[in-house]
């Protein structure tokens, strides 16, 4: 019966040992991923980042690495055929690739001028130098919102490049007068940003689509070139009637009116009731001042009353003045395109605080511009406005999508 029964615990104790062998599981060994820099794989090297500092020179900071004064002459002419070694500035990157042994030689240099290219300078055999331009993506986007300060807070607070703010403001410097948006008025904007190598952001790159709020009414705007041979790029609104006037609505950004055109005002130097014929624009001494059109600098100088002024003739019929600037950037005579700087805001002349006064004539008497219905750009040529309504309907549609929010 013992017999049996040994035989029983041994028959079981094999059993149980077949079936855990059958089950057990050996694990597979993970190949770490080979990761590459500049097109060379970093396990294969000593690796040492770093930025320009002042006094260096593309020779100094290669001269620290035990090449010899021969070899650091072979390598800054060679370098002179692909970049101007003397330009290497301060607080660009710069990544040396050395050998994994005691010596750490010097094998590869890599200077870094900006985000989108790099140079290389291979020393592994002769001395070998090129440039290399980072892959550039571009990925379109729509984003709504509303005003509830600047345009640009309220892009910001949207991830949105500041450079965006400057883009719309001068597709839409002809038809709305962003002194006179309001908190709660709406915006929508498609346009692309840039990405180096697909991962690291660049920047907005171009505007697809926009619309805002401004008096009740939605404006659109669309690029578009009439010519298809120029690529020049005009904007239009949904109707394809076109945004750019022949005036800007005024000579500054982003600054406050603090005294409009009136036949009857006090004023505040001269303590006497009087027509003030113009409109003031408060802001910054020394924010720039734009010519709001193309046109012939008419007069500059200085009277008592008007401080530092320029006058510009547009054409036979118009004509503007900006007064009390702190300095003129123009000479009689000199021909400026729309925007252009002329002057700086100051409080010469009469005045009580930095400011410019903006003045306008047609046909010789002097006009209310916020009030003055002004001249487009060149209409849309009606034999492209169906190529343009192609274009522009599905832009409109995802717009509109946003629109509502």
């Amino acid at each position: 019966m013992k017999k049996i029964h040994l035989l029983i615990i041994l028959l079981f104790s094999l059993f149980s040992c077949k079936q855990s062998d059958s089950v057990s599981i050996i694990p597979d060994e993970k190949i770490p991923a080979e990761i590459e820099q500049f097109g060379f794989k970093t396990s294969d090297f000593n690796i040492l980042n770093d930025t320009i500092r002042k006094g260096d020179t593309f020779g100094s900071i290669i001269e620290n690495q035990n090449l010899g004064d021969k070899k650091v002459y072979d390598i800054i002419e060679k370098a002179r055929d692909s970049f101007n070694v003397r330009t290497v500035r301060i607080g660009k990157a710069f990544t040396f690739l050395r050998s994994k042994d005691r010596y750490k030689k010097l094998e590869v240099v890599v200077y870094q001028p900006d985000k989108s290219s790099y140079y290389v300078i291979d020393l592994r055999d002769s001395v070998l130098v090129y440039k290399k331009i980072r892959p550039l993506t571009f990925k379109q986007r729509t984003i709504a919102g509303k005003l509830d300060g600047s345009l640009s807070e309220a892009l910001s607070k949207q991830g949105v490049d500041a450079a965006l703010a400057n883009k719309l403001t001068k597709v839409y410097a002809w038809s709305i007068d962003f002194f006179k948006l309001q908190k709660g008025d709406k915006f929508g904007v498609t346009f692309t940003e840039r990405f180096i190598d697909d991962t690291i952001y660049d920047g907005v790159d171009s505007l697809k689509a926009a619309f805002f709020e401004y008096r009740g009414k939605l404006i659109y705007a669309f690029p578009f070139a009439q010519n298809q041979n120029s690529g020049k790029l005009d904007y239009y609104d949904d109707q394809g009637k076109a945004l750019k006037n022949f005036f800007l609505k005024a000579p500054l950004k982003f600054v406050n009116i603090t005294s409009h055109y009136t036949q009857n005002r006090f004023h505040p130097v001269q303590h006497i009731w009087k027509a003030h014929k113009g409109t003031d624009y408060a802001a910054p001494t020394g924010t720039p001042i734009m010519t709001t059109a193309a046109g012939i600098v008419e007069q500059t100088g200085y009277t008592a009353g008007n401080g530092n002024f320029v006058k510009v003739k547009h054409d036979k019929t118009y004509s503007t003045q900006y007064l009390h600037m702190s300095k003129i950037l123009v000479r009689k005579g000199q021909r400026v395109s729309q925007g252009a700087i002329i002057g700086k805001v100051g409080s010469t002349g009469l005045a009580t605080g930095p400011h410019v006064c903006y003045r306008f004539w047609k046909n010789g008497v002097q006009v209310d511009a916020l009030k003055l219905k002004l001249p487009n750009s060149q209409p849309m040529d009606k034999k492209n406005l169906p190529r343009f309504m192609t274009q522009m309907k599905p832009l409109k549609r995802e717009l509109d999508s946003v629109a509502n929010l």
